[in-house]
């Protein structure tokens, strides 16, 4: 999947903890200059931005999904996110799996799995 154009990021899976990846990846692209959209039902606000508790509350306008979560919950978000029109999702390493491929992959939906977000966006 290519990223031109793309300036909107949601992050499923996004965290408070400085330690864990959906945290460090909210903090690398916002130090990228990307509109960083954390998406945590049990958050308020993440490194200084409002949280989001699902992404049914995002905007329309989000250029790309990309989930720091387990397979298990990631099937669902994903489920969720291509019924409601988002067309770009890319999946974290350890995110993905054969079963969210299936249900993408045959959907009109640009997809990324395994590869990190953080080093694909370093240019």
């Amino acid at each position: 999947m290519e990223l031109n154009g793309v300036r909107r990021i949601a992050v499923v899976g996004a965290s408070e903890n400085s330690r864990k990846y959906g945290n460090k990846i909210v903090r690398d692209l916002l130090s990228k200059g990307f509109e960083v959209y954390p998406v945590n039902p049990g958050s308020e606000v993440i490194e200084g931005v409002r949280c989001y508790r699902d992404i049914e509350e995002l905007p329309r306008d989000v250029d790309l999904i990309v989930f720091v979560v387990p397979p298990e919950v990631g099937i669902q978000v994903a489920d969720k996110a291509i019924k409601l029109g988002f067309k770009r999702l890319w999946f974290q390493p350890g995110a993905g799996s054969k079963q969210i491929e299936d249900l993408i992959k045959n959907n009109g939906v640009e997809y990324s799995i395994g590869r990190c977000i953080m080093v694909e966006t370093s240019f």
